[in-house]
This record gives C-alpha cells, sequence and structure tokens, in this order.
C-alpha cells in the first residue's frame, strides 16, 4: 500500500469488531496498484508506460503521492519531496492529485468487490481491503485445500476490477489478514499470491521482523539491537519477549509464527476531515490566507454534504519555515456545515491564539465530532 491509503484517514475511522471467528478462515487482501498513478496512465493514454508521478511538481514545496512503476524504476517513492524526484526521475510526467476522481474510482471498484463478496468487506483506504470469503466456498476437507479452492474467485474479482475499471490489482490470500497482507506485497503489480495454514510459518520465516503487523521503526530497532533480524529468528527463540515488547511479547510470538485471530471490521464511521495547502513561500499576507481558507471551507462544505454530515468541532492547523506545527480547535453545541460558518471559525481561531504572527508555510482546516445531519442552524460563540 502506498501514501494514497493515508489520503482516506480522515474519510475512514475506527471500526468495531464485527464479525465472528471461524477456525478455517480465507481471508483476501486486495491493493490496487500504484493507484493514483495508475488511474492517471488510464485517464491519460499518452502517460502509460512514462514515470508518472503524482505530486506537488518538482520546482514547489510537497512531496510525492503516489509513483507509476515506471517512476519507481528510478527511485522515486511516496512520502519523497518532489524536487528529490525531480533530480532522480528528470523525465517524470509530474500531476496534480484529484482526490475527488481517486474517491470515486474507490468507489466504483469496491462495489465491484462487494458483488463477490458480500458485506463481509473491510475497506482500510482508498486502494486497499480485506474481504472475508469463507462462505463463498464449497466445503473442503482441510484448510489448505479452503484456501486453495478461493484461487478461482481471486482471478474472477481481479478479471472483473480489470474489464469494469482498466485497472490492475493485487491479492493476498491467506488464513489470515496479517498473512493475506504479507502475501499481497510480495508480487506486485497484478499478482496473486497463496499462503497455505501448513506452510505459513516457512512462508515468514526469511521476512525481516519489521513485516509483522505492529511492529513498527522503533520496535523493530529494539528487536535488531537484541539479535532479531529476521521473523526465524523470533520463531526459534526460546527467550520470553515481554523483556523487550512488554505485554505485547505473547502476541509477537504468535504472530511470528502466523498466527493471527483478528477479525474483520466492518462498521463503518466517518471520524474526520480535513484540508490542507502547503505555500510555494511562507506567507503571512492576509488576503492569501483568507482566501486558502474559504476554499478549503468550501472543500470540507462539499463532503460534509456529500456524507450528511454535520461537524461540532473545528479545527485549524498551521506550520512554520521551522516546521513547529500548532492546531487548535473549537468545539460546538449546534452542529454545522455550512461553508461560510467553517471560514469564520477557522479566522477566529486564528486571530484568537494569534497562530500568524510569523510566515505560515502550511494552513489546513478540519472538522471532526460528525453527526448525521438533524438541525442546518447553530449559534458562534463570538
Amino acid at each position: 500500500m502506498e501514501i494514497e491509503a493515508d489520503f482516506l484517514l480522515d474519510e475512514v475511522g475506527n471500526r468495531e469488531e464485527t464479525v465472528c471467528m471461524n477456525p478455517w478462515r480465507v481471508i483476501f487482501h486486495l491493493d490496487m496498484d500504484a493507484f493514483y498513478a495508475s488511474v492517471e496512465q488510464r485517464d491519460h493514454p499518452e502517460w502509460r508506460g512514462l514515470p508518472v508521478i503524482v505530486g506537488s511538481p518538482p520546482e514547489r514545496r510537497g512531496v510525492v503521492c503516489a509513483a507509476s512503476y515506471e517512476a519507481r524504476k528510478f527511485g522515486v517513492r511516496s512520502a519523497m519531496p518532489s524536487s528529490t524526484a525531480g533530480r532522480l526521475c528528470p523525465q517524470g510526467v509530474f500531476v496534480r492529485p484529484r482526490m475527488d476522481a481517486y474517491r470515486d474510482e474507490s468507489l466504483a471498484i469496491m462495489e465491484i468487490v462487494r458483488g463477490f463478496a458480500g458485506e463481509l468487506v473491510q475497506q482500510v483506504s482508498v486502494d486497499e481491503a480485506y474481504l472475508e470469503v469463507t462462505t463463498q466456498l464449497p466445503p473442503a476437507p482441510d484448510h489448505d485445500a479452503l484456501l486453495e479452492s478461493a484461487l478461482p474467485l481471486a482471478q474472477q474479482i481481479k478479471s472483473a476490477i480489470q474489464s469494469a475499471r482498466q485497472l490492475t490489482a493485487t491479492i493476498g490470500i491467506a488464513p489470515n489478514k496479517l498473512l493475506a497482507k504479507i502475501a499481497s506485497s510480495q508480487f506486485k503489480p497484478n499478482g496473486l499470491t497463496l499462503v497455505k495454514d501448513s506452510t505459513k510459518a516457512a512462508f515468514l520465516a526469511p521476512m525481516p521482523v519489521g513485516a509483522i503487523h505492529g511492529v513498527g521503526r522503533v520496535t523493530e530497532e529494539i528487536l535488531n539491537k537484541a539479535g532479531f533480524k529476521t521473523i526465524a529468528d523470533l520463531q526459534s527463540t526460546p527467550r520470553d519477549l515481554r523483556a523487550l515488547v512488554g505485554s505485547w511479547g505473547h502476541e509477537l510470538k504468535r504472530m511470528a509464527n502466523g498466527e493471527d485471530d483478528r477479525p474483520l471490521d466492518l462498521a463503518d464511521e466517518i471520524k474526520s476531515i480535513s484540508s490542507e495547502n502547503t505555500f510555494l513561500r511562507d506567507t503571512a499576507d492576509r488576503p492569501t490566507l483568507r482566501q486558502c481558507l474559504r476554499e478549503q471551507a468550501t472543500e470540507l462544505a462539499e463532503k460534509l454534504t456529500r456524507y450528511r454530515l454535520a461537524a461540532t468541532t473545528v479545527q485549524v492547523k498551521v506550520r512554520y519555515s521551522d516546521f513547529t506545527t500548532l492546531t487548535r480547535q473549537m468545539s460546538l453545541d449546534d452542529p454545522l456545515e455550512d461553508a461560510t460558518l467553517l471560514y469564520r471559525c477557522a479566522c477566529w481561531l486564528l486571530a484568537r491564539h494569534q497562530l500568524v504572527q510569523r510566515p505560515l508555510r502550511l494552513l489546513g482546516l478540519g472538522v471532526s465530532g460528525l453527526r448525521e445531519v438533524t438541525v442546518r442552524q447553530m449559534k458562534l460563540p463570538f
């Protein structure tokens, strides 16, 4: 999964665990290939086969949101400064992100996926989802046979997406979410990987410990310093891992051996929506900042209307030239979804907290505390 997954974090919040576990489970992890860049190459045939880089132009501040596989050959990666990407790939085609287009594409793809998997689909980002397909399969004598019987279904899903949307997807098939996610990352693009229950430990053994769900950079460094470089090291150790990672030690050992009982989480709930802008040059110019806020407020209001939501918390975010970042927020008794009111709240927060005493590198506006729309008016606290 690329950084494009991060763009949906404001649109997909925490989910409640709602699926009962089956002792024999078949989980798919579906990951669209270079999603943003692939959409651009599909919509612009003249860019097919070229190194497409979605993000800010190289002469401006900003980062790479996504890179086509052609661009990755030059070392271009998500989250890389656009200026660096421009130096690595001077012939790259830089494209501004079209977030609405990508979200609409995501909706179309997930509709196709649900046509095969029903409602047992946990979408975790704009281009990524887990599918529970156990009940879609015929009876099998053992778990491995059940997993193997899912191969035609996975290929049907991939083919349907290719036919309807002219995009490729990679699918990992496994007994659980941990293994399915890792499997989908092994053979991209347009891959299909099966991990059998009987070979799951061997599949994981040569991988770095950071491949395990929940092992971040800090934890990986702790494990590496203790001599655990690969997952095989964790599988074979007689040591009590709690001395290194606390109470999570037992679960870490289980995951190292391919055990993962996490169910699919299906209770979608939008938690927050936000918009940010990084300026070409640091600025404290009031008309520039006001125009930026108006555009952000309009964008948020359109999203709130689309999802039939209103917000009870408004937040502004500023970042200065030294990368100091501040956020300030206000809570409201009555929810709002109107662009003008959002703009007025943002201006009030900036003024009250004196956030524009020096030029800004970034300005952002966000809303949370979202509710279904029932009342369309509110009282401002100023």
